[in-house]
């Protein structure tokens, strides 16, 4: 008899009873029902709060931390590229951090793996260095202006980590308790304040009285600013005993219920040797990062290009086209922002007054292109998105915005979709469209857009070129040459949503050439 059979009925046995025991288990954020704060009955909220500075090791020693030294490995999940929605591919950094509290700043040499580049091109490397005031990444080229992120993460390392939060917790004048909450099925109270106008709840273990997880309510600057305001859980575990203090070295961010990083530090030291030149910034880079409009860019019309009579590309980081037909204009893509797309639709209003804007056509999932969707369904447009797609649109039209409204937050309304399933055809005479989905391994959850009388294809997120004139991720341009087989398309040209019109013939080529450099040799 096999084994592994023999045993299943007893494994059975053990596992069963632990799920239903499982089902009753307190969830993370429940309340507990309780009048009184589990660990902190008796005492006030400022007083429950010294009470977790001294469980990780006294407010002599966590105010005597002036620097800190560390490496830290950990793991982003790219939610954002969400070719197959959940699970999502996942991305690794490896970074060397000095902290300097003393003088507010920080640096890190940071390593970064990212799992969908090209063969030998996956590994990048830099090096940040940050203020509250500004940031720079340098590499071999030098300093370039750091991101509105960098800065929001070097906000957040200063004041907010777990040597940090309890001491700002503590001077903050409005400190109260907030109700009690469950966390890894273990009673915490909670204790809420205001950080740079944003409410703060640190939930403190009923046992142990260490602060477990940091929670708040907030916009991103990152690919997250398109969900609006996000509700953000950071745990803090695996603690070890380092120079006296209590030092969590296990950094764990959730965002609205999505388990989206992990960093794990190792061989921290406290009170390090500084050398100013580490912390060294081009000045003009670092007053750039400050000025950034982050994802909330204009859009501009500069680079233009008339693929057809009627058929105009406006050219950027992500490319939107106007097609012009007999009943209206179509407008494809509604990428980065609401901010954006404002601009996009009024170019379409000054362009062609009186015109009909027929509706969006939205090809993929990616979130920097969906960003903008939110505003086409303010302003009433008919939204032309994947079916598979349907369920992220809802939810992004759904996501609360109240930190920052946009149009939508302010004048709701129901959004209008056509759900593209099959061949779609949009229009009549020269600018037709046809929507076809991909379906592919890599590009299933995008369509691209095919003009019959041009032999032009639009390939939504698939074509894009590295320095060396080669294709990036040759396997999307595979697909899509596998979909006009498929359709029995004739193309000409062909351009995508990071790239212009490109000659069909030279991207055939392209294929072969990366068909042949994957073959062994021999």
């Amino acid at each position: 008899m096999n084994l592994r059979i023999a045993v299943l009925p007893a494994l059975l046995s053990l596992v069963l009873p632990t799920i239903g025991i499982a089902s009753n288990t307190p969830q993370d954020g429940g309340l507990v029902q309780s009048g009184a704060h589990p660990g902190c009955e008796h005492v006030d909220a400022k007083s429950c709060v010294e009470q977790a500075i001294a469980a990780m090791g006294g407010r002599q020693r966590l105010e005597g931390i002036h620097s800190i030294r560390y490496e830290a490995f950990g793991h982003v999940v790219a939610a954002e590229q969400s070719y197959r929605q959940q699970p999502f591919v996942t991305s690794y950094t490896r970074d060397k951090v000095t902290i300097d509290f003393e003088k507010q700043r920080w640096t890190s040499d940071q390593q970064f793996v990212w799992p969908e580049a090209d063969p030998n091109t996956e590994s990048v490397a830099s090096t940040l260095v940050a203020t509250p005031q500004g940031a720079i990444r340098r590499d071999k080229q030098g300093d370039a202006p750091g991101s509105l992120t960098d800065l929001d993460t070097t906000r957040d390392i200063l004041a907010l980590s777990p040597e940090r939060l309890l001491l700002q917790a503590s001077a903050a004048g409005d400190l109260h308790f907030a109700a009690p909450q469950w966390l890894r099925a273990t009673p915490h109270s909670v204790v809420e304040f205001n950080w740079q106008g944003t409410p703060m709840r640190v939930l403190l273990n009923a046992y142990n009285h260490l602060p477990d997880a940091l929670e708040r309510t907030r916009g991103f600057n990152d690919y997250w600013f398109a969900w609006g305001d996000v509700e953000q859980r950071i745990y803090f575990d695996d603690w070890h005993l380092v120079q006296g203090v209590l030092f969590s070295t296990n950094r764990i961010d959730q965002r609205n219920g999505l388990w989206l990083a992990s960093t794990q530090l190792f061989n921290p030291v406290f009170n390090v040797g500084l050398d100013d030149k580490a912390f060294a910034m081009d000045s003009g880079a670092a007053a750039q990062s400050v000025q950034s409009p982050g994802w909330n860019r204009p859009f501009s019309d500069r680079q233009h290009v008339q693929l057809a009579p009627g058929i105009e590309l406006y050219q950027g980081a992500w490319n939107t086209t106007l097609i012009k037909q007999d009943d209206g204009v179509l407008v494809l893509e509604a990428p980065i922002s609401p901010g954006y797309v404002k601009g996009i639709l009024a170019k379409v209003h000054h362009d062609y007054p009186g015109t009909p804007l027929k509706g969006v056509l939205s090809t993929s999932d990616s979130w920097p292109h969906i960003a903008g969707v939110r505003q086409a369904v303010a302003e009433g447009a008919t939204v032309y998105a994947l079916d598979l797609n349907r369920p992220l649109l809802d939810r992004l039209v759904e996501a609360p915005h109240h930190l920052k409204p946009d149009d939508l937050a302010m004048h709701p309304k129901p959004p209008h979709w056509v759900s593209v399933s099959d061949r779609l055809v949009l229009g009549e005479g020269a600018n037709q469209a046809v929507l076809y989905p991909l379906r592919g391994a890599s590009t299933e959850r995008q369509y691209m857009v095919y003009f019959p009388r041009y032999k032009l294809l639009y390939a939504s997120d698939t074509l894009a070129l590295n320095p060396d004139d080669t294709l990036y991720d040759p396997e999307l341009m595979y697909e899509v040459a596998q979909a006009v087989a498929r359709e029995h398309l004739e193309v000409d040209t062909v351009y995508a949503m990071h790239q212009g019109p490109t000659p069909w013939a030279k991207v055939q080529q392209w294929l072969a050439q990366a068909t042949a450099a994957a073959k062994p040799a021999g």
